[in-house]
């Protein structure tokens, strides 16, 4: 697994040692998430909820992100986005924090341009997360969920719509993207 492209290019990111639970995204799926947004990744405040070895989080900053925030329940997984992130010129642009998702998102004052949600599949917290998630968006950001194809999201979640599915086999990637209700 490496960086894509921008200032890290080309370096190898470390995955979560011996965990059932975390399930890095497949480079091919990677790619067609930055593909769809590569001309709105710079300036912007990324969220990497779920981080596992933060390689979402990272590859946007490689690519002009502004900063991102990297969260997992997990120290494993935090030491492992902190091996990834040394070396890059991005440690002063991450936020690491150790929390579950839920209580994160409830205390969370900050706002986002750009969510990534990558939880283990065999839960609900996807379904759980996105009206949280919603409430930190920013108007026109967007959500990307990585799913598996059996799990049906809704078309709307709030001000959340859903803008575009991504199939890749068993892996599907639905995107939402944040509209001003008002």
């Amino acid at each position: 697994m490496r960086v894509i492209t921008g200032l890290a290019r080309g370096k190898i990111l470390k995955t979560v040692p011996g965990s059932d639970l975390v399930r890095p995204t497949s480079q091919k799926v990677k790619e067609s998430i930055f593909s769809s947004i590569q001309f709105d990744i710079e300036g912007r405040r990324i969220l990497d909820l779920f981080a596992g070895c933060g390689q979402l989080g990272i590859e946007a900053l490689s690519r002009g992100a502004e900063s991102a925030v990297f969260v997992d329940n997990s120290d494993v997984s935090l030491s492992v986005v902190r091996d990834n992130l040394s070396g890059t010129p991005f440690m002063d642009k991450a936020r690491l924090v150790r929390n579950n998702y839920h209580s994160f998102l409830l205390s969370c004052n900050d706002m986002f341009d750009i969510a990534f949600l990558d939880p283990p599949y065999k839960s609900d917290y996807i379904n759980e997360a996105l009206p949280l998630v919603e409430k930190l968006m920013s108007v026109n950001g967007t959500v990307f969920c990585e799913h598996p194809k059996e799990v049906a999201l809704p078309e709307a979640v709030g001000g959340l719509i859903k803008h575009k599915d991504y199939h890749f086999g068993k892996i599907y990637v639905t995107a939402y993207k944040k509209r001003d209700l008002k």
